[in-house]
């Protein structure tokens, strides 16, 4: 089954054209985000509990979000975090919970209820506080960055006691923040603003017995208040993401101060948020990541007019201060442009390689390539890895080190390392650590290298292996990175366990034997057509499983199919969304690297 170089050549154009059609007129990619029930569900408790404290009206808003929730239940009576999910006991939960809160609500859509009752009673066991909240709770384990506020949200509707909601140290916030690493809290770095709000609102309605900490609460209230008006973004949106958000501003008004700075900020930021079909999505957008994923998958495709509007507007993204979220030092970039993003290690290392690739190495760009990279070599973890936001905050999801993000780092450091001789030694030694992580962290047999920020619905435990080791071979099929101890090793297994996820059709899901799609193929595809072998009865091989995967998805972009988008997960794969150019962008990557092979 081999490929046609002139159907290859036809496919490529055709999805470079698609690609390039989505730049907006300011010159980037702004990519569209999936509407989310649990973004919907959240946002709605937040605008009615607010509307019920000032008496001013959102009561349209909150009207055309439960109907967006009614028309998008799945079949099974659930709710998934996108239209395309599939049932999961967080999202439904919240959504159940506010049917209940709005008044009316439940004999409106009492069929809607009905139907939540049931998938409730057969997932958890049943629809009391008795049967949901270990469940919830057993779904995030010792993380409470999501448990807590989802039962924040069921105790506000009635649901749960307060005695169920866990409570949050808030008074910690009140302390340095160069202490945060060693208190160890119990959510992680991003969710700050949760841990202050939701603390004071659990200690507002069930104070703590304990009287040391009941007035050690008592004292820092205001100043722990004061902290979260400083962190909160201009336009009022935490991390621009409306769950976060709403989750702040419910529990703010649960607790008497639905008028308060931060609140009235981010019911604007809700108001401001909310999509003409009533919902909401999960983020805003995901500009800065999307325009550098698609500046790398496009290469020197990308047309010369493009290339400065678009360095230019990547290099204004770079943050040039202390950031006042995460305290994280200047030089990361964030995945998107708005005022409620946060520095972190995988759209760093993604702005690095697009100002690269976009050339025009001039003092301005070697100064941000400087500061990029010695920002990720001071998140670098003692293990070796890169962590999301924080280096050594906790051992908890975004704040340890994971495979994907550790990998794009290395290809980041690689591709500037020899532009920035004041920092070789440095990134040498970077490089090597990060080297020895990825290959502490490779699963058992041929799973491969599971990932942190993308999952697989389907798969066992929800583990997108095919991301994760599709990611690291990228990394490792550098010469440079073969040359270290091991490297050559790991390289051939992760090949090794690519192959064996592919399924017969030449496609591959997350996992052996999974739902094929689109953006998992084509990372696949990128990722194995980089890959030389020099026993040629093995390269032969390797060639016939990539032909097998190119016909594929060629006949995708042949049929048109190709642009339709799959969810996937990210924080350790339990919230889900999906990107309308995920699929176009790594179809270009794919179709590209096989054509360079092609033609060697």
């Amino acid at each position: 089954m081999s490929v046609d170089p002139q159907r290859l050549d036809s496919a490529l154009h055709t999805a470079r054209q698609k690609l390039l059609s989505e730049i907006k007129p300011e010159g980037y990619w702004t990519g569209e985000l999936s509407s989310s029930a649990l973004s919907t569900a959240t946002a709605i408790m937040a605008l009615h509990l607010v509307q019920e404290q000032t008496g001013k009206n959102h009561d349209s808003l909150i009207q055309g979000g439960l109907q967006w929730l009614a028309d998008n239940a799945n079949k099974d009576g659930g709710w998934g975090d996108t239209v395309k999910s599939i049932s999961n006991i967080s999202t439904t939960t919240l959504c159940w919970a506010v049917f209940h809160a709005i008044p009316n609500a439940d004999k409106q859509y009492e069929d809607t209820l009905i139907a939540a009752d049931a998938w409730l009673s057969k997932t958890a066991g049943g629809t009391t506080r008795k049967e949901l909240v270990p469940a919830i709770i057993k779904r995030y384990g010792k993380d409470r960055t999501f448990s807590v506020p989802i039962l924040t949200h069921c105790a506000i509707a009635g649901k749960a006691n307060w005695s169920d909601v866990i409570p949050f140290p808030f008074e910690l916030a009140a302390l340095p923040r160069t202490w945060f690493a060693a208190l160890q809290l119990p959510v992680v770095s991003y969710a700050l603003p949760a841990l202050i709000a939701i603390g004071q609102c659990r200690h507002h309605h069930q104070p703590t017995r304990n009287p040391i900490t009941r007035i050690l609460r008592a004292v820092t209230r205001k100043k722990t208040l004061r902290v979260l008006e400083n962190i909160q973004p201009s336009n009022g949106g935490f991390l621009e993401a409306t769950p976060l958000t709403s989750f702040v501003t419910m529990s703010l008004a649960s607790c008497g101060l639905g008028n308060h700075a931060v609140a009235n900020k981010g019911i604007q930021f809700i108001k401001d948020s909310v999509r003409t079909d009533g919902s909401w999505p999960i983020d805003t957008n995901l500009a800065t990541w999307v325009t550098t994923l698609s500046v790398n998958a496009l290469g020197d495709a990308l047309p010369e007019v493009n290339k400065t509007p678009i360095r230019d507007w990547l290099l204004k993204q770079q943050f040039k201060e202390v950031h006042p979220f995460t305290n994280a030092a200047p030089g990361g970039w964030s995945w998107i442009h708005l005022p409620g993003g946060v520095p972190d290690a995988d759209d760093t290392p993604g702005a690095l390689l697009a100002l690269k690739q976009l050339g025009e190495i001039d003092d301005t760009s070697r100064e941000a390539a400087l500061a990029g990279c010695q920002w990720l070599l001071d998140l670098q973890n003692r293990d070796g890895g890169i962590p999301t936001f924080c280096r050594g905050w906790t051992n908890l999801p975004f704040d340890r080190s994971s495979p994907d993000l550790t990998a794009h780092t290395i290809r980041a450091w690689l591709a500037w390392r020899d532009e920035l001789p004041e920092l070789t030694s440095q990134l040498d030694t970077g490089l090597h650590n990060a080297a020895r992580y990825l290959a502490q962290s490779e699963g058992a047999g041929l799973d491969g290298w599971s990932p942190l920020w993308f999952g697989n619905q389907h798969a066992p435990e929800q583990v997108n292996w095919t991301y994760g080791t599709a990611k690291v071979l990228l990394a490792l099929v550098e010469p440079e990175q073969q040359a270290l101890p091991g490297g050559g090793l790991r390289v051939t297994r992760a090949k090794n366990a690519l192959l064996e996820m592919q399924r017969e059709d030449g496609a591959w899901s997350g996992f052996k034997g999974g739902e094929p799609s689109i953006e998992e193929t084509a990372l696949a595809l990128e990722a194995l057509a980089k890959v030389t072998e020099e026993d040629q009865e093995t390269q032969l091989k390797l060639e016939k499983a990539r032909d097998r995967g190119a016909v594929w998805l060629i006949e995708k972009v042949e049929s048109g199919e190709w642009t339709q988008p799959s969810p996937i997960g990210f924080y350790f794969a339990k919230l889900w969304y999906f990107e309308k150019l995920y699929p176009i962008i790594n179809t270009v990557s794919a179709l590209t690297q096989l054509q360079k092979s092609q033609r060697t």
